[in-house]
């Protein structure tokens, strides 16, 4: 009866910490990417290395004298690590509620597993010294299993560690220094994109104020900045240079059910509408009013190559929602303020968006093209977005569309290839085009079809993307050859000048 117990404890256990896992440290918070949790990660590292040394001996052999005092010492380890996980995931993260949860019971679950092990341990030790194989049935099989993928992530956390120093990000003033100084800007969303350009444009010492429907999720955006929940808190006497719109629903974060689709087109329109009604009460207006749209305006459009001056192919929402937010930025330009809507391809960076979700199966060796691989993906390095919305605030010349996205377009299979060589991963597993239509229109838009925008007007601007290729975007966000290259030659240049 305590065999039983003992092992559905620790497969509950395993069960437990496969969901924090992959759940909280992979899918949400995305710890092997980023910097600040380097500490954090040389302690998953080893302690998933000493889980993976437990299971084998435990479900494979029963460790008598010496042996069973090494179990028992192993485990006081892992208890030590696991205390100190704790201090150092509070003293640099906030943790959300789940995690904390999942962390409670994990801890309240492992007494139970001692207290029953650990009798067991001592019986072992009194005995002489010797290694006996054991079979437990299917419990052996999990133990094995298991034992296999905390290794895997163990190894990887200890990679990532090591890897660590080379994914700290530029600074993001530099990103927004071209701008005159003490402008004041109203950014929208604190999402992605929104909070990077609240980091550029507080580290230069602008008055920023953000737009967000819930206020604590903006603290921990880089000060100073004023926050408002509402666009009625801002006082009509407010001097405000430029409006950025950034906030919506994201178009990518699920089915299109009939109530998305309506979230997804009132929160980009309807708030470029209410910003049409602040403009208008404003006594000084502003001189520029910026609203993300995105590339899907163009339609389904194959292969062919697309600048602003061309025209869309209706009969999909992803049109459709860019068009009502577009339609509702012309009424801001009836207030004779330039206005300009940024068609934004995919946006890439570790922090979010597509490749956040990129990184796990690829860096597993599990990424591969999307269907026949042939579609176009339109994307853009988020820095280079940052600094195309500055260059748009500075240059009078841009209105109207101006396509977001990196000179150098590929195609999806190329796009997977080229992420499986900065991640010395192969990229060979498809997803079927058949298994992406079970997805509707997001499956069928989103990921089967694709444009082959260009930056037209933002070259002809004298705009220079820092991140033409997609080679070199993964190299400067996944701490390629090519951004070790570049810093040692930089280094050398230093030295001799």
């Amino acid at each position: 009866m305590t065999s039983t117990l003992l092992w559905t404890l620790i497969a509950l256990q395993i069960a437990m910490g496969a969901f924090d896992t992959l759940f909280h440290h992979e899918l949400t918070e995305r710890l092997a990417w980023r910097p600040s949790q380097r500490r954090e990660l040389l302690l998953h590292g080893p302690r998933n290395l000493l889980y993976a040394a437990l299971f084998v001996t435990l479900g494979w052999f029963e460790p008598h004298g010496v042996f069973a005092m090494a179990v028992m010492a192993v485990l006081a380890v892992e208890l030590v690590i696991t205390l100190t996980d704790f201090v150092e995931e509070d003293r640099t993260r906030k943790l959300p509620a789940s995690e904390r949860i999942t962390h409670t019971l994990l801890a309240l679950n492992y007494g139970a597993i001692l207290v029953l092990l650990v009798p067991v341990l001592r019986g072992w030790a009194e005995q002489g010294t010797d290694i006996v194989a054991a079979w437990h049935g299917w419990w052996s099989v999990l133990a094995g299993a298991s034992a296999f993928g905390v290794t895997l992530f163990g190894l990887r956390d200890i990679a990532a560690a090591g890897r660590s120093e080379r994914l700290v990000p530029k600074p993001a003033g530099a990103l927004v220094a071209a701008l005159p100084r003490h402008q004041t800007i109203l950014v929208t969303g604190t999402g992605f994109v929104g909070s990077r350009l609240v980091e550029a444009l507080a580290a230069e010492r602008h008055e920023v104020i953000v737009l967000t429907r819930d206020a604590k999720k903006a603290i921990g955006l880089a000060a100073p900045l004023t926050i408002v929940t509402d666009l009625d808190q801002i006082a009509s006497d407010k001097r405000i240079g430029a409006i950025v719109h950034l906030a919506g629903e994201p178009i990518s974060g699920g089915l299109w059910t009939a109530r998305r689709r309506a979230a997804i087109v009132e929160s980009r329109a309807g708030l470029t509408e209410q910003l049409a009604a602040l403009v208008a009460r404003l006594d000084v207006r502003p001189k520029v009013v910026m609203a993300a749209s995105a590339v899907g305006w163009y339609g389904m459009r194959g292969c062919e190559p697309l600048t602003e001056e061309d025209a869309a192919e209706a009969g999909s929402f992803s049109h459709a929602s860019c068009e009502a937010c577009e339609r509702a930025l012309a009424r801001v330009a009836a207030y004779g303020v330039r206005t300009v809507a940024l068609r934004i391809g995919l946006v890439l960076g570790t922090e979010g968006g597509l490749l956040a979700r990129l990184l796990l199966p690829f860096e597993f060796g599990m990424g591969g093209p999307v269907g026949s691989g042939a579609q176009w993906m339109s994307w853009i390095h988020r820095d280079d977005l940052v600094r195309l919305i500055a260059h748009a605030i500075l240059t009078p010349s841009l209105s109207g569309p101006l396509n977001a996205t990196a000179p150098e377009p590929v195609r999806n299979r190329e796009f997977g290839k080229a992420l499986g060589r900065a991640l010395h991963r192969p990229a060979i597993m498809p997803l079927p085009a058949a298994a992406v239509r079970l997805l509707g229109d997001f499956g069928r838009e989103l990921l089967l079809g694709g444009q082959r925008v260009l930056p037209h007007r933002a070259m002809a601007s004298g705009f220079t993307f820092r991140y033409p290729t997609i080679e070199r975007a993964f190299a400067a966000m996944l701490g390629g050859k090519a951004v070790r290259e570049a810093r040692a030659e930089a280094a050398h240049r230093l030295r001799w000048n």
